[in-house]
């Protein structure tokens, strides 16, 4: 709109420079005539008609002109094929599709309990078939059972103890012997580390750099949840439902 204002100023400047001595002449004569002065208007089509003078103006085509009478152009050639004016979006579903379950509700709830049970159930056993922790990762030696209360994990530190229940949860959602980089197995490892900072906390309340570690580990936590839920949803329920988490 700018542009355009500013353009016929211009032209409008251009006008009355050309057509300033017609005026004043007319001016001359219709005093002596006694006759009402002619408007501009009137004067430049004296000059165009007489003179030859061709008024500027504006003939030029913008590229968003353009743009817009193209668009418009195809959208009437769809409606005429009885296309939609604009394509639609790839997988696109109109609002009054009407949706039609495949599974009732019941069935559903059913599948899921029946699921639970199972996963529950796989659980049991690989716990059950699990080596008894000792200190120093002792744990697969043959030794008495005195030798075994000195490297039972009830007397280590603090440090040792946190380190075994990390490493019996990461066994339990391996995909392999060694595994640790599997989505499954860094959920558990953070759950641990969380909740060691947890109970940090509730002793040292103003330890913030601590707090602010916390809440980084929960990002990370719930950015591997959601990519579990996005690509394996199965691994996804049995590790929820073992950690108890709320999602």
């Amino acid at each position: 709109v700018t542009l355009r204002l500013r353009r016929t100023r211009l032209q409008i400047t251009m006008l009355r420079s050309v057509a300033a001595p017609h005026l004043r002449r007319a001016a001359n004569n219709a005093t002596l005539l006694q006759t009402p002065l002619p408007t501009l208007q009137s004067a430049l089509i004296l000059l165009q008609n007489n003179e030859g003078i061709v008024v500027p103006h504006r003939t030029k085509m913008t590229k968003t002109k353009k743009k817009r009478i193209a668009e418009e152009k195809h959208m009437a050639w769809r409606v005429s094929r009885g296309l939609p004016p604009k394509p639609r979006p790839p997988n696109y579903i109109p609002r009054d599709t009407p949706i039609i379950n495949a599974v009732s509700k019941e069935d559903r709830i059913a599948e899921s309990r029946k699921f639970d049970e199972q996963a529950a159930e796989e659980m049991k056993q690989k716990i059950n078939t699990q080596k008894e922790s000792l200190r120093f990762r002792f744990s697969g030696l043959e030794m008495s059972d005195r030798v075994k209360k000195l490297f039972d994990l009830t007397n280590g530190s603090q440090k040792e103890v946190v380190k075994a229940q990390k490493e019996r949860g990461m066994e339990l959602f391996q995909l392999r012997e060694g595994d640790t980089g599997s989505s499954a197995v860094q959920v558990i490892a953070l759950t641990t580390r969380i909740q060691q900072l947890q109970t940090h906390m509730t002793k040292h309340k103003k330890d913030k750099s601590s707090k602010r570690g916390l809440d980084a580990l929960y990002v990370r936590r719930r950015k591997v949840l959601d990519y579990m839920e996005r690509k394996d949803f199965d691994s996804y329920r049995k590790v929820v439902k073992t950690l108890g988490l709320i999602r």
